[in-house]
């Protein structure tokens, strides 16, 4: 039995956007009924080209279902430059995490953002880019499999299977998963070995701090208070980031999740790779 959390249970049983929007200005479909998951997402833009409204239709497991709800939610009002950053990573943290399990739920929501996007702008679905398919159960490409690699830092070919279903079914594509996973990783070790005369100057704690604080009120303060929370920076130590969880987030029994999953990852990704968050009760 897979550990929901009680938002996800929530996004599961009363589901917000259900449906089509009308004449919509972008649509994007993902996954297919034969491989379990199938994923339609549609949007309309208002007058300042922000999303004004969004609708999915999903075929799925309750992960699938609160991943697609939750993105819809997610991406009202922001710009399609702003919405194009949300991440599978930002929908499981909206939803206080996901069972390892089921990642692939928001990684089908990231690609129907993606999809429906490029639909927009008249572009093919990045998903539908060339590349050899590794598993033929679930129709999954290489690229795919590297693109979620790199993204979500995976080290093993479970997680693989997490986040893509690749693997999942007959289990004859494990030797490529593994050749795809021992490729990136290695090549993931070589900028260790790069001379210290061509590595990026360390930031100054000026620019760190004025970073820091760009990012929490650019990427991580809105969606926490959508949420009805809300998050203080209290101080900043090196490369330790201290913060205090406000309003709701305060009293979630996910708190950890948010912080580790969803702060911390936007900081090491706007700020730095050494960032570590810690909360403060204050």
């Amino acid at each position: 039995m897979w550990e929901y959390t009680d938002k996800v249970k929530a996004y599961f049983e009363n589901p917000q956007n259900i449906g089509e929007v009308e004449n919509p200005d972008g649509v994007g479909e993902v996954g297919s009924l034969a491989c379990g998951d199938a994923l339609r997402l549609s949007f309309k833009l208002d007058e300042n080209k922000r999303i004004q409204e969004a609708k999915f239709q999903t075929f799925g497991c309750a992960s699938a279902i609160a991943s697609s709800s939750a993105l819809t939610e997610l991406i009202k009002g922001k710009t399609l430059e702003e919405a194009e950053k949300i991440t599978n990573r930002d929908i499981a943290a909206f939803l206080g995490g996901l069972p390892k399990e089921k990642m692939h739920c928001s990684v089908l929501g990231e690609q129907a953002l993606a999809a429906a996007i490029a639909n927009y702008r008249g572009q093919p679905a990045p998903q539908l880019e060339e590349g050899e398919i590794v598993c033929e159960c679930f129709g999954v490409t290489d690229q795919e499999i590297e693109r979620v690699i790199r993204q979500n830092n995976l080290k093993t070919r479970e997680e693989v299977t997490n986040y893509t279903k690749a693997g999942g079914g007959c289990e004859s594509c494990h030797d490529k998963i593994e050749a795809i996973l021992d490729r990136i990783l290695k090549e993931e070790k070589k900028p260790m070995e790069t001379p210290a005369a061509s590595k990026p100057a360390p930031l100054t704690n000026l620019r760190k701090m004025k970073l820091i604080e760009e990012t929490l009120e650019r990427e991580i303060r809105p969606a926490l208070k959508a949420d009805g929370g809300d998050i203080d920076l209290i101080d900043i130590e090196g490369n330790k980031v201290l913060v205090a969880l406000r309003g709701a987030c305060s009293s979630c029994r996910a708190a950890e999740v948010t912080l580790k999953q969803y702060v911390e990852t936007k900081f090491k990704e706007f700020v730095s790779p050494e960032i570590i968050v810690e909360e403060v009760r204050i």
